[in-house]
């Protein structure tokens, strides 16, 4: 499902950040210094590294057109680059002098926001490169912004938990208490979730802290009532700090880098996690989608950035695979019983289980009692079709659950293995589970506790083919 392609190690301090354009790779670094990569080879240019800070280069990221690239600094200073030629275009000093830890251009390239470690945001015309406005956050430093993809509104992330939302005019929106122990990134989808109705557009927003979670939140935007966020999720998997966060161009995934050394690649209709990877030594510092194709570079405390192609046939397969998998009901969300419900021409009472926070496992549990006296549903008939669906939804679960061959079930995460590998122990596991178990340094089998006499593992094809035979059973 994800391949990686290519490591980069040219950088001799830890990485800080990286950034796409459509042909062009750019990665920012402790050791003062902007490199440059062509996306056909991953060669590094003969412009690159572009130095100019003296001290360590927080973030970097192109214009919308790629034309033009930004870097911020230590040093107080945004600088803005010519990705042809590699000639600085103008350093943009921040008013206080403070270091400077995010930097963002508008969608529409005519803006600029730096957002620094005493709390001060600054919004810069980024044809004259003169500061057009500024403003500050209560407590904290600023070390995440993010644009809308409409661009009428921008979100910055404090160290001391907050995400705000500013217009254009640097007016304050918004202000609220998104993660407990300072955020570290956001980043907006550009797909919307949905057109809706009357002109209002629904947008993704992710955020990430040092509280070790992900949250998803919804923003939308209407010509009468202007800007609402709201909450949607908390997504978990990483046992450390996220340090990054980022959408895929098309908004389908999501990933993340932690002080755990993992990247997790999210599922964002479903909010599952898809894969895990391992290949970094040291914290993943951050994380960044190519604008057209769904190709990922993850850079890290190992000074190291590397280049991940997805795979789409196998994700599509593993989507599918799930989606006739989500035997264990009681997982699902309050957002899987609404579609449940509609799927059973039920979608009148979609507001009721929404109300009640009806999720999978209470779905389950729910009786002709309960549906009468808790979710007030007065129609003897309707109450009477709701429970013969759930009654066929615990049959189905039941007989799904008890047909899965046992040797198709991986022994450490208890799933059906779409990867499954053989170790040197005899068994078979999925391999994302069993390269995380010997990676946390379990070098004794997950099955008999004893030493592996080695961490080969081998592909099980045999084993696939038969777990692709029974599913495709299955699916008919």
């Amino acid at each position: 499902m994800v391949k990686l392609i290519h490591t980069l190690a040219d950088h001799s301090d830890d990485v800080n950040c990286c950034a796409f354009s459509s042909s062009l790779l750019a990665t920012s670094s402790l050791d003062k210094t902007i490199r440059l990569y062509s996306l056909s080879d991953f060669t590094e240019l003969p412009l690159s590294p572009l130095k100019f800070h003296t001290y360590a280069v927080h973030c970097c990221c192109f214009s919308p057109s790629g034309h033009i690239l930004a870097s911020c600094s230590t040093d107080g200073t945004t600088a803005l680059w010519n990705t042809q030629n590699g000639q600085m275009l103008a350093v943009m000093e921040q008013p206080s002098g403070s270091p400077v830890r995010v930097c963002r251009f508008s969608p529409d390239s005519t803006r600029l926001v730096s957002g620094a470690a005493d709390g001060t945001v600054v919004l810069w015309n980024a044809q004259s490169y003169k500061l057009h406005r500024s403003g500050s956050v209560k407590d904290g430093s600023l070390v995440a912004c993010a644009f809308s993809p409409n661009g009428i509104i921008f979100v910055t992330g404090s160290s001391c938990g907050d995400l705000t939302v500013w217009d254009d005019k640097m007016r304050c929106l918004y202000s609220e208490k998104a993660h407990d122990l300072g955020i570290t990134c956001c980043d907006f989808s550009s797909q919307p979730v949905s057109d809706g109705e009357q002109g209002v557009q629904f947008f993704r927003l992710a955020s990430c802290g040092q509280d070790c979670q992900i949250k998803i939140w919804v923003v939308s935007f209407t010509h009468i009532l202007g800007f609402e966020l709201k909450y949607k999720s908390t997504l978990y998997g990483h046992c450390a700090p996220v340090l990054a966060c980022a959408f895929s161009h098309n908004g389908q995934l999501l990933v993340s880098g932690s002080v755990d050394k993992s990247v997790i690649v999210y599922d964002t209709n479903t909010e599952n996690i898809l894969h895990t990877l391992t290949q970094h030594t040291r914290y993943v510092t951050t994380c960044a989608f190519a604008p057209n194709i769904l190709l990922l570079a993850t850079g890290s405390m190992d000074k190291t950035v590397n280049i991940w192609q997805f795979d789409m046939e196998r994700l599509c397969q593993a989507r599918s695979a799930e989606d006739h998998l989500k035997h264990f009901t009681e997982d699902w969300s309050e957002d899987d019983v609404s579609a449940w419900l509609c799927a059973q021409d039920l979608k009148d009472l979609v507001d009721i289980f929404k109300m009640n926070n009806i999720d999978g496992r209470e779905l389950l549990n729910l009786t002709k009692e309960s549906l009468a006296d808790d979710l007030k549903i007065e129609s003897l008939g309707l109450r009477n079709k709701v429970l013969r669906k759930i009654e066929e939804l615990r049959t189905k679960v039941k007989t799904l659950s008890s047909e899965i061959p046992d040797e198709f079930i991986c022994p450490i995460t208890r799933e059906l293995m779409q990867d499954p590998v053989i170790a040197s122990d005899g068994y078979s596991y999925e391999k994302e589970a069993i390269e995380n178990w010997i990676s946390k340094k379990k070098r004794t089998s997950p099955m008999t506790n004893l030493v592996l006499p080695s961490t080969v593992l081998t592909p099980n094809r045999t084993l696939k083919m038969a777990i692709n035979r029974w599913l495709e059973t299955y699916q008919k």
